[in-house]
């Protein structure tokens, strides 16, 4: 399977236009989280008009899976807590979202939403509690926020990661995880767009301006995953243990 990770795009046309232009390149493709800009002056209401129709674009080209992010919080559940409250209208294109699973061959894949509270935090635990029983030989978890005190959520000062995250990694043991949310974590001294949490795969494309997304391309017949930006790219074999690309990020 060959899998384009890509996240935080932010309503950023140019990086949708080309996610349209390379979707039916690859089986999956994922974008995990932060479709819009809470700080565009474009209402959220219109930016979802808009996201969802490139959305509907990419799942007539291939498979898509999307999270929420923080970003996309456009609600509020009866808790108090926000929500994403548009990803129902995402599901109805007939893209799997939050809270969803699906199996692809012997892959097993969880889409989290972002959780803002105690009561969505209980709804992804009981999740993936659920999942785990129904596992396949692989597991792929897609989760907006990278885990803490991880290459992948520095984000040159100190760690923006999620904690429960990393205790439900080492709780479950999957496979990989693809995530986002740090923007600058490819990019600083001692961050990285990839991670290992004991036998478990971590990835963070990161972000960047300009009309390509920083992307990563995960081929799991090949055993490998690359990262694509214009600070370079990079590669690590995905069959053994993590071996630090000697490309250099930005520092």
């Amino acid at each position: 399977m060959k899998c384009l990770l890509v996240s935080d795009l932010h309503y950023t046309l140019k990086q949708l236009d080309w996610l349209d232009h390379v979707a039916n390149q690859f089986d999956l493709v994922v974008i995990a989280g932060d479709h819009l800009d809470i700080s565009s002056t474009v209402t959220l209401d219109a930016q979802i008009v808009v996201v969802l129709n490139y959305l509907r674009r990419l799942q007539a080209k291939t498979k898509l899976l999307v999270s929420s992010g923080n970003h996309d919080l456009n609600a509020r559940n009866a808790e108090g807590e926000k929500v994403a409250r548009w990803m129902s209208r995402v599901r109805q294109l007939g893209v799997l979202a939050d809270g969803d699973y699906l199996t692809l061959g012997d892959i097993a894949i969880t889409i989290c939403p972002w959780w803002d509270g105690p009561q969505a935090r209980a709804a992804v635990a009981a999740q993936l509690a659920s999942d785990a029983a129904r596992r396949g030989s692989r597991w792929i978890w897609i989760y907006h926020a990278p885990p803490d005190a991880s290459p992948v959520s520095w984000a040159g000062t100190r760690h923006y990661g999620d904690t429960d995250l990393v205790g439900w990694i080492r709780q479950y043991g999957p496979d990989m995880v693809l995530t986002g949310h740090i923007h600058q974590a490819p990019f600083r001294k001692e961050g990285s767009w990839v991670d290992k949490l004991g036998d478990t795969w971590v990835f963070n494309a990161g972000r960047q301006i300009g009309p390509v997304p920083t992307h990563v391309i995960i081929d799991t017949d090949a055993s490998s995953a690359a990262w694509f930006s214009l600070a370079g790219d990079e590669e690590v074999r995905l069959d053994g243990p993590l071996v630090r690309p000697l490309a250099g990020a930005i520092q």
